[in-house]
């Protein structure tokens, strides 16, 4: 580290460099992508991508996404967050103290009120992780993203990988496959309003919010073209029974979003959709895929209990998340922010 290691605004003809460093560091994750910055200002926020510069090359980054009351400028007082971030080497002591110190100056120049860090770092790495973000003062606040998730490590052959199943979930697959369900990829913004459609009886069955049908048709937008997700449908004799958004970025698939019908629910077409979902990412070089999110506990009783049965089928292993961190710069401001600006959810 040295002195003329300078943080700063990365700019629209920078975004290549921007990804390929996010893409490559060992904590990248698509929350830090260009593109999640893209999708994330046609709703609401406004992202600022900071990276910590030595010479022409980046070497720590933030993608902040910032919000606030509607009518007021940024400049005014905004929220401030950083999901599955920022991206840095955090046993390196000098980096984290310099690019946190610059950081919360410019922040704090720009009208933040308040700054949320939600790493993306297993929780092995928690204790290094704390000492960093209490050195900020930040203390720990209720999480956006999930604690905890199920991760499958994708490097084994596909037989091992159907072989570390348990059986119901194997039978399941080929299950679906003899009685004749097929999956495509979504090709046009009418296989994804169709998708919505189950998406949308999917939240009313299993009691969880969701996004507009926009907010899904600009991802697909965004990270379909570049094969950063694909949109994969189940259907048989030409139904559509179900669908799952997965994305691709930094070696790394995330099952972000599933939908499914009430109808020919026993053709179990959501098993052949997870495997081929699998397949394709592990055709595309990634190393892990991620079920995204998981109970906090492993009580029979949460509310989302069912949908853990079904991810913990496929072999993965239980990684928990270091939880989100916040630190407020202007308490009587923040006060009156919680009420006006903080009502969103990201992912």
């Amino acid at each position: 580290m040295s002195n003329h290691d300078i943080l700063r605004p990365v700019f629209t003809e920078q975004r290549q460099q921007w990804d390929t460093f996010i893409a490559n560091a060992s904590t990248g994750h698509l929350l830090q992508s260009w593109g999640w910055g893209e999708l994330k200002a046609l709703s609401g926020w406004a992202p600022l991508r900071l990276a910590l510069w030595h010479d022409d090359a980046i070497i720590a980054a933030a993608t902040v996404l910032r919000r606030t009351a509607p009518h007021f400028p940024l400049h005014a007082g905004h929220l401030a967050y950083i999901p599955k971030g920022p991206v840095l080497n955090w046993s390196d002591p000098s980096l984290c103290t310099l690019f946190f110190s610059q950081l919360t100056a410019y922040l704090r120049k720009q009208g933040a009120i308040s700054l949320r860090i939600e790493p993306g770092e297993d929780i092995l790495t928690a204790e290094l992780i704390l000492k960093r973000l209490q050195d900020m003062h930040m203390h720990s606040v209720t999480p956006v993203q999930p604690v905890r998730t199920i991760m499958l490590d994708l490097a084994p052959s596909e037989e091992t990988l159907l072989a570390q199943m348990k059986e119901k979930w194997r039978y399941n697959v080929r299950l679906a496959a003899r009685r004749g369900v097929t999956i495509r990829i979504a090709e046009t913004p009418a296989d994804v309003h169709s998708w919505y459609d189950l998406l949308a009886t999917t939240g009313e069955r299993d009691h969880f919010g969701i996004h507009s049908s926009n907010y899904y048709l600009d991802a697909w937008h965004i990270f379909a073209p570049r094969n950063e997700a694909r949109l994969l449908l189940a259907e048989h004799d030409g139904q559509l029974l179900a669908g799952i958004f997965v994305s691709i970025f930094a070696r790394q698939a995330i099952y972000l979003y599933g939908a499914s019908g009430n109808a020919q629910r026993q053709l179990m077409p959501n098993y052949l959709l997870q495997w081929e979902a699998i397949r394709w990412a592990k055709q595309q070089g990634a190393l892990t895929y991620d079920f995204w999110g998981i109970p906090a506990t492993d009580d029979a009783d949460e509310a989302m209990a069912g949908v853990y049965r079904f991810k913990s089928g496929w072999g993965g292993r239980i990684v928990q998340f270091p939880g989100c961190y916040e630190a407020i710069y202007r308490p009587l401001t923040m006060k009156i922010a919680r009420a006006t600006i903080m009502r969103d959810h990201d992912r």
